[in-house]
């Protein structure tokens, strides 16, 4: 695996290779690694990825025409807006893409294609909550939870996009009456991840938390924290006119591609059923591709209904979600 300054010496100091393409990736190298191998294994194709946790849209930008990066992975739709913004994609028509992979979930000019899905759930309390306590995601503002929710930051790109949803079925207005709402029901101050929330609620400091779905499958993998994990139970909560909210990984082409064609032939592969069905049952994540099952697992926490808000209007709404966050003093 090339590391990110590798890579960037390819762009001045070797020439294109025809049969390989290299990638830019917010994932964790090994969540991506069994889709590579794959693929290599299909196709001949070599896929070189520099994991970048932070700074991608600018060293793009830096890197310009020169970028050696063909392809960029990303975990959240904020990411994708923000790589958008900085003008270094280009549009991909795919019949492909366009068939497997749902309107809602795919930019509407064609820059960036949803991967896979994981839902913005609650965790609640086996003992403390009871069954059909808590359905949608505006009852969280309701005075009945006051002192018992605890959250991540909410200046966090997972609770800004839900933030955005909210904007989004409702407006600007009730949203931020909803996070007052959701503030003064806090616990404790934001702190920590997702899987924070669950072991916080194991030990009795609330009863629920929001999180992302793959957060409980990590946590039944260990060990360690099966006792928390075991202690919740997974609501899929949704909105009051829609569904259940739901975030993406995703991948674009930049506009620097020099294995443009390769490139496009890992992009179709990666929603096709043999990387969907790598993508569930590695990553405990939904595929976006219809027909393709989730994981045991994950079908173990049960059907829901996922909204239709198309993403892309949902990232839009970023700008405004922040500064309710930051009005309202969310993480203060």
């Amino acid at each position: 695996m090339l590391r990110l300054s590798t890579l960037a010496l390819l762009a001045c100091t070797t020439p294109v290779l025809a049969q390989e393409i290299n990638v830019y990736s917010h994932r964790q190298p090994e969540l991506i690694q069994p889709l590579v191998d794959a693929f290599t294994a299909e196709t001949g194709v070599k896929v070189n990825v520099a994991f970048v946790d932070k700074g991608m849209a600018e060293r793009l930008v830096a890197e310009g025409d020169r970028s050696p990066a063909d392809l960029v992975l990303t975990v959240d739709i904020a990411r994708l807006l923000q790589i958008v913004e900085a003008d270094v994609l280009q549009p991909v028509q795919s019949e492909v893409l366009e068939t497997n992979i749902p309107a809602e979930l795919r930019d509407p000019n064609d820059l960036w294609f949803g991967l896979t899905a994981r839902a913005r759930i609650i965790y609640a309390a086996k003992d403390r909550v009871q069954p059909g306590e808590i359905t949608t995601y505006e009852d969280l503002a309701s005075e009945k939870w006051r002192g018992r929710i605890c959250s991540r930051s909410g200046l966090h790109d997972y609770n800004v996009a839900l933030l955005g949803a909210i904007i989004t079925h409702h407006d600007e207005a009730y949203a931020t009456t909803w996070a007052e709402g959701l503030k003064a029901n806090l616990a404790r101050k934001p702190d920590g991840g997702d899987r924070d929330q669950v072991k916080a609620i194991a030990a009795g400091e609330c009863d629920i938390a929001i999180g992302n779905t793959y957060y409980m499958g990590q946590m039944i993998a260990d060990p360690e924290q099966v006792p928390a994990a075991e202690s919740v139970n997974i609501l899929f909560p949704t909105f009051e006119a829609g569904g259940t909210h739901l975030n993406i990984s995703g991948v674009a082409m930049t506009k620097s591609a020099p294995n443009k064609e390769n490139a496009l032939k890992f992009m179709e592969w990666l929603a096709s059923d043999a990387a969907q069905k790598i993508y569930a049952e590695t990553n405990h994540e939904y595929p976006v591709k219809p027909g393709v099952e989730r994981s045991a697992l994950v079908a173990s926490w049960g059907e829901f209904t996922a909204d239709t808000t198309p993403l892309a209007d949902i990232a839009a709404q970023r700008p405004a979600a922040v500064k309710i966050m930051e009005t309202v003093n969310f993480d203060g």
